[in-house]
């Protein structure tokens, strides 16, 4: 699998070991930034990760900041993206199976690297229920085209 990630000086460790985790499990990795821990607009790379799962050059996308709240409000301003903000294993579970999520977005300052590991996996094992939760999020796609 291809996923994109990214994040900000809050993120940059994280993001830094869930990358190497990635790779180790034989994932192929676009790593948008930041670069170091030097502070920065988490904008700035947050968008470049969805744009590349909108685009569908990365199959999943992965964004981390301090809480996790601002990349997920910059991903889901991508048309096409689902990005969910998962700090434990069942909302990432669910957010797969019944939001059809393409993203996620970590907290650095709530979820530890193990606990990463493990949300990390569920979300690209997780299948999608599809059934009355199709309906739901072919709804969420009609509001992207209006």
């Amino acid at each position: 699998m291809i996923i994109s990630i990214a994040s900000d000086h809050g993120g940059f460790e994280l993001k830094q070991n869930v990358i190497n985790y990635l790779k180790e499990q034989g994932h192929e990795v676009l790593d948008f930034g930041t670069n170091s821990l030097d502070s920065c607009d988490y904008p700035d790379f947050a968008y470049p990760a969805a744009l590349a799962v909108s685009k569908h050059e990365a199959d999943y996308g992965i964004v981390i900041c301090t809480t996790g709240i601002g990349v997920s409000m910059v991903a889901n301003k991508v048309k096409g993206v689902r990005c969910a903000l998962v700090f434990n294993e069942e909302n990432t579970i669910l957010t797969r199976q019944h939001n059809n999520a393409n993203m996620i977005s970590m907290g650095a300052k709530n979820v530890d690297f193990e606990l990463a590991k493990k949300i990390v996996n569920l979300f690209l094992t997780t299948e999608f229920l599809g059934g009355r939760h199709e309906r739901r999020v072919n709804k969420i796609m009609e509001i992207e085209e209006k």
